[in-house]
């Protein structure tokens, strides 16, 4: 697989891509003029405070993924804008989300380590209803973001542009994992995270609109929850269509193996009549369908579980 793509081998051998949502205590998303180093906190206009930042909660029990980002028409001048967006407990519908602004970049890491250590944030809570959808570019990192991620990233603005929505902003970002699903993005405050976009999908995300069929090959699942749980949320999507997004979810694990092939997943969701419902199912993985892929970034071939939902048991009444 020399000078090919790990996006197109994915999509050749017809990988699913549920189960593929990272899900952290906290994102920490940094405006940063490109160009990004591979490393991204090694960029040029980095200060060692924030490096060092990052570094400390590498090491912490707090979860936080720090990335950078960036739109050259959204810049505003003389100021470094922050969002850090927080994943509460309970019923939720996505992650809080929170912006502030700083007069130079030297300034972030003590802002962001007293919001994340004081955990108040409720000063610089940002209204529920603006989307920042963030586009994987980091071509630096794998090949396949430059070639499949920056023209997205253009087309995405277009799109965003053509259909008048003042509420979506559009950025590039860092590297966020699952780089063989070019392009791919992750829509804030929800934290769902999507695969192999293109211009027809996307407008059906972004309108919530449409059949959608699609979401089976472009959705690689929701950052509340557990890699599990995430198969099964689909399947929910499939059964609710749209108006599922306006559920809010928790779930449990109820049961699973030492392996964690087998994970019996309970989602409890409130509708907005306040009535909660609750659904339960086995999902497994499929050992015949298990992928092994080249990784177009260099390191060992990657084996990728694929999954499937049985036992499901819908509309338990909490």
């Amino acid at each position: 697989m020399l000078n090919s793509f790990c996006a197109l081998e994915s999509r050749y051998v017809g990988e699913d891509p549920i189960a593929n949502a990272e899900n952290f205590d906290f994102f920490v998303m940094i405006e940063c003029p490109t160009p990004w180093t591979q490393q991204a906190f090694n960029s040029k206009p980095i200060p060692d405070n924030l490096r060092n930042l990052v570094k400390e909660f590498g090491e912490s029990k707090t979860t936080v993924e720090f990335l950078l980002f960036y739109n050259e028409e959204l810049k505003q001048p003389d100021i470094t804008r922050v969002f850090i967006f927080h994943k509460p407990t309970g019923f939720t519908q996505g992650y809080s989300q929170y912006e502030f602004a700083v007069s130079d970049i030297n300034e972030v890491a003590p802002a962001v380590r007293k919001c994340l250590l004081d955990k108040n944030l409720e000063v610089y809570s940002l209204e529920s209803t603006t989307r920042n959808i963030f586009i994987c570019t980091h071509g630096s990192r794998d090949k396949c973001c430059a070639k499949f991620g920056n023209p997205f990233y253009c087309q995405a603005k277009t799109i965003v542009n053509n259909l008048g929505l003042n509420h979506v902003r559009i950025w590039q970002t860092t590297h966020f994992g699952g780089h063989r699903f070019a392009p791919t993005a992750i829509d804030f405050p929800d934290a769902r995270y999507y695969a192999r976009l293109d211009a027809e999908s996307f407008t059906a995300i972004l309108t919530r609109t449409g059949n959608l069929d699609f979401i089976k090959r472009v959705y690689r699942g929701w950052g509340i929850l557990s890699e599990a749980a995430q198969v099964l949320e689909r399947e929910m999507i499939l059964m609710y269509g749209w108006q599922w997004f306006n559920y809010k979810v928790a779930y449990q694990i109820i049961n699973q193996s030492d392996d964690d092939k087998f994970n019996r997943i309970e989602l409890s969701f409130m509708k907005q009549d306040g009535s909660v419902d609750i659904v339960q199912a086995d999902v497994l993985v499929n050992e015949n369908k298990t992928l092994y892929l080249n990784n177009c970034s260099g390191g060992e071939v990657e084996t990728i579980p694929q999954y499937y939902v049985e036992n499901l048991l819908t509309s338990v009444n909490a």
